[in-house]
C-alpha cells in the first residue's frame, strides 16, 4: 500500500507538459510518474502543507532505514545542471520522492528490478511555503 501524495495543480500541469515531450526510450519513467499523478490528490498551489515534497522542493531523505540522509532538490529534466545537488522528478527516487509528506515512506523499483524504501526526512526548502508559486 503506497501513501496518499499532494501535488498542485500547477506542478502538475507543467510535468504533463514535460510528459508530453518525452522521447519513446524514456516510456518507463513516463509510465511511473503518470501512475503517481493518477493516484494524487490535487490542492491550490497556495494551499500547499509546508510538509509535502513539491517540485524544486529541498529535500533530506534517507533510504531502506538508514540513518544516513541525501540532501537534495527535486527538479523538471529541463533544469538539471551537473551541480550534483538535484535529483531529475523523472528518476525512480524523484518519482517516488514526490508529493510524500516528512515522514512517510515508500517502497520503488529499481531499473535494475530490485527495490528500495524511500523515507523523507525533511524539507529544507519548499517553493509554496516560500510564496514562489511561478518558478
Amino acid at each position: 500500500m503506497k501513501p496518499s501524495i499532494t501535488i498542485s495543480w500547477l506542478d502538475l500541469e507543467r510535468l504533463e507538459r514535460v510528459l508530453d515531450r518525452l522521447p519513446a526510450a524514456q516510456a518507463n519513467a513516463r509510465d511511473a510518474l503518470l501512475d503517481e499523478l493518477g493516484r494524487a490528490e490535487m490542492v491550490e498551489p497556495w494551499d500547499m502543507p509546508p510538509d509535502v515534497v513539491t517540485m524544486n522542493s529541498r529535500v533530506r531523505f534517507s533510504f531502506d532505514h538508514t540513518e544516513e540522509e541525501v540532501t537534495l532538490t527535486l527538479t523538471y529534466p529541463k533544469d538539471m545542471t551537473d551541480s550534483g545537488e538535484q535529483l531529475s522528478v523523472l528518476t525512480p527516487v524523484g518519482t517516488a520522492l514526490l508529493g510524500l509528506r516528512v515522514g512517510n515512506s515508500i517502497g520503488w523499483q529499481r531499473p535494475d528490478g530490485g527495490e528500495f524504501r524511500v523515507t523523507v526526512r525533511g524539507i529544507e526548502y519548499q517553493p509554496e511555503r516560500a510564496g514562489e508559486l511561478h518558478r
